[in-house]
């Protein structure tokens, strides 16, 4: 293994999402990201997709690169097997990442008791330490009531998971924000982080809370309008739908030049009486610069301008669904270097992205499959906890811990 965090050891107690992304982005930049789990496996050990087989093709996805350990939490040493993995020794060690909110055995003030210089994020659902997933905390902030068809009064969840998504890359940065300052002042630290915060926060960056609370607004529904600026879908002749930006002066200027309608949003403006130069002026004037624009869509194909529009410049796409986007798309496809064939056992043989991240001297490596669950458990009793022989086979023979084989 090789890689910018090479030598990083990271132990990851996980399910779902968030922590398993963390724990992954770490694994694919170099890090020995070593995830525990039941023997039966994780509460995530099933997660759709899944493949004919039954295995999780999610599972799979955010755990490629880690090395695995099945191991009864239960029972007694299983428990203490786990605090000795957390705690063992290394500069490069005593890294903890978690949303299994465990109190006693496996909380900061007992482990930091055995390793008064580990590190350790800790993700909850909301700041009480109440459960939390990306689907109860987006309706509770108001994105789906500002989701969905213009006019249209039903919520409209959304299905990216956003909030998992951006917390996973805020316990990296926290994880190797504490690890800094223990290299600088020799001292660990307990890093809490609520997911429920990770989309509030956002809200608050976004201006959203600001939109609120100055202007008195709630955001209402626009259908795929660009909100503040001009974007908007359109339908072509054949059938298929595109999405166009005018955000920037440049984008707009390209898009009229392209679609020859230069002329035409000019005697726009004489009918408003104001200019569209700016990006909120076409936004209170999308409807009458969409009825301009759409002709040009109607009558045509997307592959009657896609090359001019490319030629352009222009900020464009094409509304695909998950299968045309994997077999169209050239940023999904091998060409693109952080896609790599793999054979994932238990699933089959199918493309899987490394790191998006490329580093000027780390060249970027292929991703590595996921592990079967328990697959490196006899190794990390070994090599890591330094146990012998004779006690990983009783182990083993008492159910204590579990190997899995590809």
């Amino acid at each position: 293994m090789s890689g910018i965090l090479k030598g990083m050891r990271v132990v990851e107690g996980s399910a779902f999402v968030a922590v398993p992304l963390a724990g992954m982005t770490l694994a694919q930049m170099g890090a020995d990201v070593i995830r525990f789990d039941r023997v039966e496996g994780g509460l995530d050990a099933g997660r759709w997709p899944v493949a004919k087989s039954g295995a999780s093709m999610f599972w799979a996805g955010m755990n490629k690169g880690k090395r695995s350990i099945a191991i009864d939490m239960k029972h007694p040493r299983g428990r203490e097997i786990i605090s000795e993995l957390i705690c063992a020794p290394g500069e490069d060690a005593g890294l903890f990442i978690t949303n299994l909110r465990v109190k006693g055995w496996m909380d900061y003030e007992t482990l930091s008791a055995r390793r008064p210089d580990l590190c350790m994020v800790t993700l909850t659902g909301d700041r009480a330490g109440r459960p939390a997933v990306d689907y109860t905390v987006n309706p509770a902030l108001g994105f789906p009531m500002a989701t969905g068809p213009e006019g249209s009064t039903e919520p409209v969840a959304h299905a990216l998971p956003a909030w998992d998504c951006i917390a996973g890359n805020m316990v990296v940065s926290a994880l190797l924000a504490a690890e800094r300052k223990r290299l600088r002042h020799g001292h660990g630290s307990a890093v809490d982080l609520a997911l429920k915060d990770v989309a509030a926060a956002m809200l608050g960056h976004l201006g959203v809370i600001g939109e609120v609370e100055v202007n008195g607004i709630s955001r209402p529904k626009s259908g795929n309008a660009l909100y503040g600026a001009y974007g908007q879908d359109f339908i072509c002749a054949d059938g298929n739908r595109v999405m166009v930006i005018g955000l920037t002066d440049n984008q707009w200027r390209g898009l009229q030049k392209v679609t020859g309608t230069t002329e035409a949003i000019a005697a726009l403006e004489t009918q408003l009486g104001t200019s569209l130069k700016g990006e909120g002026a076409r936004w209170e004037h999308r409807h009458a610069i969409t009825d301009v624009l759409r002709p040009f869509f109607a009558t045509r194909r997307v592959a009657d301008f896609a090359e001019a529009f490319e030629k352009a410049g222009v900020t464009w796409s094409q509304f695909r669904d998950f299968k045309q986007a994997v077999a169209e798309d050239e940023d999904m496809s091998l060409d693109n270097p952080m896609f790599t064939m793999l054979d994932q056992p238990g699933i089959g043989r199918y493309r899987v992205p490394g790191t998006p991240m490329s580093f000027s001297h780390d060249p970027r490596e292929a991703p590595r499959r996921a592990p079967v669950l328990g697959e490196h458990t006899e190794a990390i009793l070994g090599d890591v906890l330094c146990l012998p022989d004779s006690e990983i086979a009783s182990l083993f023979d008492e159910g204590v811990v579990k190997q899995g084989k590809p």
